[in-house]
């Protein structure tokens, strides 16, 4: 169980902060099991998620730490793109990677797509409107988790990452 105050990943949401766990006073909700009260983090509004404390559906899990995060930045560049071979299974497979939670997929999706956005500008076409929503996606997913270990804005871990590959190369 995760504790008040805590900062967690929440399936496509991202990263949200713990506000409270408990039950609901929600009409039609039992009073026998526990929810999270999370807030996105990094998104306008006043929205709230309600999440079963016991639930299966949604990936829940903590942020990464600094030492795992600096060992993904490390490794980034040695991270392979998603092999995705049957075009029509692309969009569910990009979804796929978001729902997992898995900075490491996420980061051969981000590779994935800037793969093919490459291959596209050099046949004169533009990317997808669905690569491009997914690149966001996932860039915001990547660039939310780590900005907090890594104590940065999230506008700035593009060119950290970007540096950190240079210097390995």
């Amino acid at each position: 169980m995760f504790d008040v105050g805590e900062y967690v990943v929440f399936g496509s949401d991202g990263v949200c902060k713990v506000e409270s766990v408990g039950v609901l006073d929600m009409e039609g909700v039992s009073r026998e099991r526990l929810y999270y009260t999370l807030s996105p983090i990094g998104k306008s509004g006043n929205g709230k998620i309600f999440a079963p404390v016991d639930g299966k559906k949604v990936t829940i899990r903590k942020v990464v730490s600094r030492a795992e995060a600096d060992k993904l930045i490390d490794e980034i560049c040695c991270i392979q793109k998603l092999d995705i071979t049957d075009e029509k299974k692309r969009e569910e497979r990009y979804k796929q990677v978001i729902q997992n939670c898995d900075l490491r997929e996420v980061v051969q999706l981000i590779k994935e797509i800037h793969a093919r956005k490459e291959m596209r500008d050099a046949i004169g076409k533009k990317l997808t409107a669905m690569d491009e929503r997914y690149f966001g996606i996932a860039e915001n997913c990547l660039y939310s988790e780590l900005s907090l270990p890594l104590k940065m804005e999230k506008s700035e871990i593009r060119e950290y990452i970007t540096s950190k590959c240079d210097k390995a190369k």
